[in-house]
């Protein structure tokens, strides 16, 4: 198949990925920096505002001027008698500031002495705050403060202005408003102000300044919540004293008006829909807001811009890097994430920040992609089945062609594309077949030496009961050495792969001869590792039988027969030389030692070679007639033997025969190399998954150096040092061949001067 179309595509669809996502920040940037989707940012940032809304402070009062004051006094405005009365009803409760929204700009024409009744009810208090306005003169605006009467007499002044959005609801308002020489703090700084705090926008009373009109420091007014949210009584209980006792005590107390048609009314994001709240009750919200020290401003455009590219980004990836269900869990997760930060930013970071924008790059991001992934992958469909058709396989021969859908393309070509696939996995299920029933152990390896498929028998030979698709086949087989040293047949670096012999011999770690076959082939530009083992551990062990009976007969059996033929030379040349009966024991002697030699190597032929006969039998029992089996050979060497408690059973599963056989030989050895008088000490006992038959003698003992070829056929440790013991060298390389047969293992303990301890572990039975 030609790789150029499926690269060229993908690299189409790269490019397209790239186009689609600079296309997609672009206008996320432009629709974050044109503020065009602020109405959605608006509901988003008020169902955040009503989850975290504040909770009214029980210190802020409102007396409103509502319809049942109205009804009762009479039609607006009342004279300001009737507020300086108010005034003095209310700041006999001591409040820490009262303020009144409620503009007196003008002179009380009908009543002139009211202003004064008015100006002196505000100088006892000392802790009146009253409004300033903002009027629009067309091409200016001015202040609409109170009375200069009036404002000297208060202790602050306080503007009252709010924004109002787009969409007629008022969120916010300006900390300082007013003449760019001196504005005014808004009305909840000026009471905060009032009440004795030294804040660095308190003004006083002073008068107004000069300047155009300007406004600072544009905050984002956090609500309380509760309908109502404050404390509130009619102004007609207060001005005739229906209040319970000490209610305005150390209150924030605000006056203004709430009635129907009068004063202003503001929509906000606490109201419910068709309702709206008073000026004097937002005061209330913002003089809440400033108690709890929360306040929120709009966040920086940089940061705003970063918050809303960030999850576009986020979703681009994710729709290009994962898969499409994968990707439309994360641009939802995104999504929704996006939707929560903005609504609680508020909160945790005291930022405004409007989400619509994101939302939207989010939003189209999945769809999208989506559609040109899959416009791509019907292009791919056809270059695929173009080429499929081109190698020659047509849809397959033993089933019909199916119908398809006329007018969907897609499905017409993702039908042809299946039904070619279902060919070739139902080739390469016949060449994974054959690869899994091959005998010999087979791994197929990538360039960097990683399996990707492995048949049954090499899973058998590493005894994985894991995959072995994706590991490393230098540490698989890791255990397989050079036959004369530790170093191993693959490099545990893939990138040697290329350094391995076509075929080279090894030793696993238990003592298998094994060949390994290494071949490389090249499919589509990747290079492909065969590697095949082949078991020769029967070959080796036939070869080194031969060599050893080779010795034998050459050299082992050669020797004592022409010591005899020797003795007979002599005694015809020289018959007086040798007595009759010497010449007789001398030739038993050797001849003895010749038939023990062949005897000897008849039974590690016949352990090596023949097949055992498997039972379950009793192992204690076994050393115990083995132990008693030996008694005549250790009275003869003045040796006692001493055999540990035995467990009540032991049982276990071999040849009982060549068991007893090799336990002897270990027992054998222990009584020819103690010295008279002393113990050799046997022991049964079970350790994890394996019975112990422990036997030590207090004999030689055996250096380090020399355990290494103690097993070895033939091979007399002690042939200097204990020339009078007999031998040939064969009892313990059957040893070592019967009990690691079992599956069993020999282990030695022992150092020269100390005795030695020898260990047969041979296995439980499962139970």
């Amino acid at each position: 198949m030609k790789p150029f179309p499926e690269v060229g595509g993908r690299a189409n669809l790269r490019r397209e990925w790239v186009m689609l996502s600079l296309a997609l920040l672009c206008l996320v940037a432009w629709l974050c920096a044109s503020g065009t989707l602020r109405r959605i940012d608006h509901l988003v940032q008020d169902a955040g505002m009503r989850l975290n809304a504040l909770p009214a402070h029980p210190d802020i009062v409102i007396v409103a001027i509502d319809d049942r004051s109205i009804e009762a006094i009479g039609r607006w405005p009342w004279r300001r008698a009737l507020h300086a009365q108010l005034i003095e009803q209310i700041s006999a409760q001591s409040p820490r500031a009262l303020g009144l929204d409620i503009l007196f700009g003008e002179e009380d024409a009908d009543y002139p002495g009211d202003d004064l009744l008015l100006a002196r009810a505000l100088e006892r208090s000392g802790r009146a705050v009253l409004p300033v306005a903002r009027r629009d003169l067309g091409t200016h605006s001015a202040a609409d403060a109170p009375l200069p009467l009036l404002r000297r007499t208060s202790a602050q002044l306080g503007h009252v202005q709010v924004q109002v959005d787009s969409d007629g609801v008022a969120r916010s308002l300006y900390r300082t408003e007013g003449p760019q020489d001196a504005p005014w703090p808004h009305f909840s700084t000026a009471m905060l102000c009032a009440a004795g705090r030294d804040l660095p926008d308190c003004r006083g009373n002073a008068a107004p300044a000069g300047g155009p009109w300007a406004r600072q420091d544009l905050q984002i007014l956090r609500f309380a919540r509760g309908q109502p949210a404050f404390t509130t009584y009619a102004y007609i209980d207060v001005l005739k004293g229906r209040l319970p006792a000490g209610a305005l005590r150390d209150k924030y107390v605000l006056v203004g008006a709430s009635a129907t048609g009068l004063g202003d009314m503001f929509a906000a994001p606490m109201a419910a829909q068709a309702e709206r709240i008073a000026g004097v009750e937002m005061i209330a919200h913002a003089l809440n807001a400033e108690l709890a020290q929360s306040h929120i401003r709009p966040a920086p455009r940089g940061w705003e811009m970063g918050f809303n590219l960030a999850p576009t980004v986020l979703a681009l990836l994710a729709i290009v890097l994962l898969g499409p269900l994968a990707g439309l869990m994360s641009c939802t997760a995104l999504f929704v994430g996006t939707l929560a930060a903005a609504a609680l930013a508020p909160t945790l970071w005291g930022w405004q920040l409007a989400a619509a924008p994101a939302m939207v790059g989010v939003t189209m991001a999945y769809p999208l992609w989506s559609w040109r992934r899959l416009s791509a992958a019907a292009y791919f469909l056809q270059l695929e089945m173009r080429e499929l058709r081109e190698a020659g396989l047509s849809p397959l021969p033993e089933e019909p062609a199916r119908p398809l859908l006329r007018g969907d393309v897609l499905e017409q070509r993702i039908h042809a594309v299946e039904d070619a696939a279902r060919r070739l996995r139902r080739l390469h299920h016949f060449v994974s077949d054959s690869l899994q029933h091959l005998p010999s152990p087979t791994f197929v390896c990538d360039a960097q030496g990683h399996v990707t498929l492995a048949n049954e028998a090499a899973q058998r030979y590493v005894q994985a009961r894991y995959s072995l698709q994706g590991q490393a086949i230098g540490r698989l087989l890791a255990g397989l050495v050079q036959p004369h040293g530790n170093a191993p047949l693959l490099p545990r670096n893939g990138e040697q792969m290329d350094a391995i012999p076509p075929q080279q011999e090894g030793r696993d770690a238990y003592g298998r001869h094994m060949l390994m076959l290494c071949k490389p082939f090249t499919q589509d530009g990747n290079t492909i590792w065969l590697i095949t083992l082949v078991d020769l551990t029967d070959m080796r062990r036939a070869q080194q039988q031969r060599d050893q009976a080779l010795h034998f007969i050459s050299h082992d059996i050669r020797a004592p027969i022409a010591s005899i033929l020797t003795l007979i030379e002599m005694h015809r040349e020289f018959p007086e030389q040798l007595p009759q009966q010497e010449l007789l024991a001398r030739m038993e002697r050797y001849a003895r030692s010749s038939l023990a030699m062949a005897q000897g190597f008849v039974q590690l032929a016949g352990a090596q070679a023949q097949t055992y006969q498997s039972a379950p039998f009793d192992l204690a029992a076994a050393l115990e007639e083995t132990v008693d089996g030996a008694w005549a050979a250790a009275q003869e060497h003045g040796v006692e033997v001493h055999m540990a408690a035995l467990p009540d059973a032991a049982p276990c599963h071999g040849d009982r025969s060549l068991i007893c056989r090799a336990i002897a030989n270990v027992l054998g050895n222990a009584i020819k190399f103690s010295p008279a008088g002393s113990t050799v000490r046997c022991a049964l006992a079970s350790e994890g998954a394996y019975w112990v038959i422990s036997v030590r003698d207090q004999g030689p003992g055996i250096a380090p150096e020399l355990q290494g070829n103690l097993f070895q056929p033939f091979k007399r440790l002690h042939e200097g040092s204990h020339p009078g013991v007999g031998g040939v060298g064969l009892g313990l390389a059957l040893v070592q061949t019967v009990v690691q047969r079992h599956g069993g293992r020999v282990q030695v303990n022992s150092s020269s001067g100390a005795g030695a301890e020898f260990q047969l572990r041979l296995p439980r039975p499962h139970p």
